[in-house]
């Protein structure tokens, strides 16, 4: 069986892995931020505020990649003749859940 990598050269659409390297960027200089904070010694709860604020950004990230691979990805398979890539999308959809939920 091919692995997902081999069966698409690229992964999503141009237009949204352009958002996500935009977010991406913005998340590391706001980690940067954070590290400084925490060098300097500032307030704790004004960190967490701040940690908080990441993990919201990497949620939105998440919810842009998942929402590319629904369209591209998921859409493709689905529409193919093949049953064996449309059970695999869907057990990678499934395994991305559950791993969320155990977060």
């Amino acid at each position: 069986m091919r692995s997902a990598e081999e069966l698409h050269t690229t992964h999503g659409s141009l237009e949204e892995r352009r958002k996500v390297l935009t977010r991406l960027r913005s998340i590391a200089g706001h980690l940067e931020g954070v590290e400084r904070m925490v060098g300097d010694g500032a307030y704790c709860i004004d960190i967490v505020r701040q940690t908080l604020a990441i993990q919201r950004a990497l949620d939105r990230v998440n919810a842009i990649l998942l929402g590319d691979h629904l369209e591209q990805c998921v859409a493709r398979a689905m529409q193919s003749g093949d049953e064996r890539e449309r059970r695999r999308v869907i057990r990678e959809i499934l395994e991305v859940f559950e791993t969320s939920s155990k977060l």
